[in-house]
C-alpha cells in the first residue's frame, strides 16, 4: 500500500491502520525511502470515527488495514466476527459509492492462502486481489480472483527486496536461472499464468524405498495428479515405481495447477528412474490421459514463442496440436502421440 501511495503522490491518501501504530508505518516508509506529502495516517479501529475523519478530510484514496480489526459501535459482536465484517464492509462500500472514493480493504489470509473469515467479504467487494508466494522464496504473484470491471486473466510477478516489491520483467529467466544442466530428473516445461507463458523447471527424484510403503511427495504440483501419472507410467511403460520413493518439485516455489506440464513431470520421473539426463535445450509440453495418450493443450503458440525467445532448440508437443502449425527453421517441433513416443525421442 505504501508503494501504491508513492506512485500516486499527487492524490490525498488516508491510511487507516488498526494493525500498526503511525510510528511503525513511518519507520517502514523511511526504510523504503518514500517521501509522501499527501499521505495521512489514522490509527483507529472505530468505524464511526473513521467515517467522521473521511467526511472532514475528503481523501481521494482510502486504505483500511485491516477489515478484521475495525468495528461499528451499533453492532454488539467483537471485531472480526461475521456480523461486524458484513456491516463494516457495507458501510465502507456505501462511502465508496456515494463519495466516489476508491477504498482498498486489506484482509487477513489463512495458512491455506484463502481470505480469513466468512466468504461474504469476497462477494460484497468489487475486486479481490491476492498475493501468493512461499515464505522461503522471494517471488510473489499478484492474482485477480474477482473483478467486476475487467478480466481476471492477468497476473503480476514481483520480487521481494529491501526496497519493496520489484516487478519481474521476464519470469521465465528468473525461474530457470539456477537450473542444473546435465542432471537427471530435470526437464523444462511451460505453464500459463493468467495469459502469460512462464517456463518452469520440473525436478523429480526416484530412489529405492527403505520403508514398506513408498513415499510420494509433491511441491508445487497436485499430489493426486502425481499419483495418476505414476500409475500410467507403471501400467503403460512397465516402470516398477511401487518399490520406489518419488519426490517432485516445481523449482522457484510456484504452484502449477494445469495439466499441460503432465508430460514434463512424467519424463522427469523417467529420467531420474533411468538416471539419464534430458537434453537441456528441450521443452516438453502435453497432457497425459489414463491410457497413456498425449492430449491437446491450449495456448501452444504462446508457449512455443516463449521457449524460442529463451534459446530452446527442440520442443515436444501433442501431435494433435500440430494441425495447421507451420514449421520454423530456428527450432525443431516434434509431435508426440503416446507417452512411449516421448520416451523414445528423449532417451
Amino acid at each position: 500500500m505504501l508503494q501504491i501511495a508513492d506512485k500516486i503522490k499527487d492524490r490525498k491518501i488516508l491510511y487507516v491502520s488498526g494493525e500498526e501504530s503511525a510510528l511503525q508505518i513511518k519507520m517502514r516508509s523511511d526504510r523504503l525511502n518514500y517521501h509522501l506529502e499527501n499521505f495521512y495516517i489514522l490509527s483507529e479501529t472505530n468505524l464511526d470515527i473513521i467515517q467522521a475523519v473521511i467526511d472532514s478530510e475528503e481523501p481521494e484514496l482510502i486504505v483500511i488495514d485491516s477489515i478484521q480489526t475495525v468495528h461499528r459501535n451499533d453492532i454488539e459482536s467483537a471485531p472480526g466476527t461475521v456480523s461486524q465484517l458484513r456491516e463494516s464492509t457495507a458501510l465502507l462500500i456505501n462511502i465508496a459509492k456515494t463519495k466516489n472514493i476508491p477504498i482498498f480493504v486489506v484482509g487477513h489470509i489463512t495458512k491455506d492462502g484463502m481470505i480469513a473469515g466468512p466468504k461474504i467479504l469476497e462477494h460484497m467487494v468489487d475486486v479481490v486481489l491476492q498475493f501468493e508466494g512461499e515464505r522461503t522464496h522471494a517471488y510473489r504473484i499478484l492474482r485477480g480472483i474477482k473483478n467486476r470491471f475487467g478480466s481476471t486473466n492477468e497476473i503480476g510477478i514481483f520480487e521481494m527486496s529491501e526496497t519493496g516489491l520489484n516487478e519481474v520483467k521476464n519470469p521465465s529467466e528468473v525461474f530457470l536461472s539456477q537450473r542444473n544442466y546435465g542432471a537427471s530428473g530435470c526437464s523444462i516445461s511451460s505453464a500459463i499464468e493468467g495469459t502469460r507463458p512462464i517456463l518452469i523447471e520440473v525436478q523429480a527424484l526416484v530412489s529405492a524405498t527403505s520403508y514398506g510403503i513408498p513415499q510420494r511427495t509433491s511441491m508445487g504440483f497436485d499430489y493426486k495428479r502425481l499419483n495418476i501419472l505414476l500409475a500410467v507410467l507403471e501400467k503403460k511403460l512397465g516402470f516398477h515405481l511401487n518399490k520406489a520413493d518419488v519426490f517432485l518439485n516445481i523449482a522457484g516455489g510456484v504452484k502449477i495447477d494445469e495439466t499441460a506440464i503432465d508430460l514434463a513431470v512424467a519424463m522427469s520421473i523417467c529420467s531420474s528412474y533411468k538416471d539419464i539426463p534430458i537434453d537441456s535445450e528441450t521443452v516438453i509440453l502435453g497432457e497425459i490421459g489414463l491410457s497413456g495418450e498425449v492430449r491437446t493443450i491450449s495456448y501452444l503458440e504462446k508457449r512455443v514463442n516463449e521457449a524460442v525467445k529463451l534459446g530452446f532448440k527442440r520442443i515436444l508437443v501433442p501431435k494433435s496440436n500440430l494441425k495447421g502449425y507451420e514449421k520454423n527453421k530456428n527450432f525443431e517441433i516434434i509431435g508426440i502421440e503416446k507417452i512411449k513416443d516421448a520416451l523414445d525421442k528423449l532417451f
